[in-house]
């Protein structure tokens, strides 16, 4: 399996094989249930502005169709590579079972700026990755959504793109569409909403208000922005926040009204203030109630881990916590970890809730997706924290744990075709 390579594939396997040793999953069970069943790389060219003629490398890894079809979303970045693709869609897997939904992990990306092409070279790429993905893609077998550097729009496209090849209108073909093309109320938000009710259970459990707590944001982009206005909104007090463009700090507190007016109009942190800069590779260490990385993997490394001053430290990016800092967590129990399985899974709850209203052509308003949702990162939330009390294990240890389970029973249950 040496295609599946690089330090983000690396760290989701170093914790893969710890959780196969807590659950004492021989050893040659491991390899079936780690990687992909299916891993898909194209060539996606496109006609520039210039004239010019560019050729894109694009990925769609499915991890396992054990449960049902596969789920995940999109990524166009500079960083995309099999690798990093193949880890986003095992960490999928395990959150999908985690929070009882009938999903393998999938993820997919193409290796791009999408910030340095035009909307028209945007549009033409989206629809070329969509078009070239046709035979592996479906409804019932791998469906698509938004993640870094896609939106709504290119999810449009991506629908759009499909429906002509198939000669009908398939909305569930992805998630995260808008409203007007068969999206879900709800669906935008629904990462850092859940990011928020889950810090807000956190709070309760360590007996400390959400009023007046503070909070540090690492990422300020759709996740991260909404957790800062919900968390702000019900009374904590934003104190930092960074992106690729900018770090701003200040322990009196951020208008995070203006700061997402400010990104709204310009697509960035940068040029919010003169003032409250501050160097972003300290920004994690600052003393807060509430620390929430919501960028990218491995920020959290052994050595920051150590530096740590936050009581939650919720995890809404995917794998920003590297095995070396997992140990030094460990032996901190005064950080209540909320790990990325569980922290982030609010996206692809109400992901499952589009699929499910785009089938039945059925749509719900926004407040009983929000009422769904929370109950189903209620009892996600209830069963980590009794299994970890019960085994005397960390967060995330519990959490894959219930995540590696149901996927070993389920493929065991099934049993082995031919």
């Amino acid at each position: 399996m040496d295609i599946y390579s690089g330090p983000v594939f690396d760290m989701a396997r170093t914790q893969f094989h710890r959780i196969a040793d807590h659950l004492e999953i021989p050893a040659d069970a491991r390899d079936r249930l780690l990687y992909p069943k299916r891993a898909v790389a194209v060539a996606c060219p496109i006609h520039c502005d210039d004239g010019s003629l560019r050729v894109f490398q694009g990925f769609r890894v499915q991890h396992h169709l054990t449960l049902g079809p596969t789920k995940g979303g999109t990524r166009f970045a500079l960083s995309v590579d099999i690798g990093e693709v193949a880890a986003l869609a095992v960490w999928m897997s395990w959150k999908c079972a985690l929070a009882g939904l009938p999903y393998g992990g999938a993820k997919g990306g193409v290796t791009v700026d999408p910030y340095a092409l035009s909307p028209r070279e945007l549009e033409a790429l989206s629809r070329r990755y969509m078009q070239e993905m046709i035979p592996f893609v479906g409804p019932h077998t791998d469906v698509m959504a938004p993640d870094m550097g896609t939106n709504e729009q290119v999810m449009a496209w991506f629908m759009d793109t499909y429906s002509m090849y198939q000669g009908q209108t398939v909305t569930e073909i992805v998630t995260g569409k808008p409203v007007a093309t068969g999206g879900t109320l709800g669906r935008r938000e629904a990462t850092g909403r859940g990011v928020a009710y889950l810090i807000e259970r956190a709070l309760e459990r360590l007996d400390l208000p959400m009023t007046g707590a503070t909070a540090i944001i690492q990422g300020f982009g759709n996740v991260g922005s909404v957790t800062a206005a919900t968390l702000a909104s019900r009374g904590a007090r934003i104190i930092g926040v960074s992106d690729h463009t900018a770090c701003w700090f200040d322990p009196r507190g951020l208008d995070v009204p203006a700061l997402m007016r400010h990104v709204a109009a310009t697509g960035k942190l940068a040029g919010f203030s003169n003032q409250m800069a501050f160097d972003p590779a300290e920004l994690l260490a600052q003393p807060c109630d509430i620390l929430v990385p919501a960028a990218v993997e491995r920020v959290i490394d052994g050595a920051m881990a150590a530096r740590l001053q936050c009581r939650v430290l919720a995890e809404a990016a995917n794998g920003p916590t590297t095995p070396d800092a997992d140990a030094v967590l460990e032996q901190r129990q005064e950080i209540f970890v909320i790990p990325d399985i569980l922290c982030n899974a609010g996206g692809v709850i109400v992901s499952y809730f589009e699929w499910v209203q785009d089938l039945q052509q059925f749509f719900w308003d926004e407040a009983e997706v929000n009422d769904r949702l929370y109950r189903v990162l209620q009892r996600a939330f209830v069963q980590v924290m009794e299994r970890a009390a019960r085994d005397r294990i960390s967060h995330r240890t519990a959490a894959m744990a219930i995540g590696v389970a149901k996927v070993r029973d389920a493929k065991d249950t099934r049993g082995l075709f031919p």
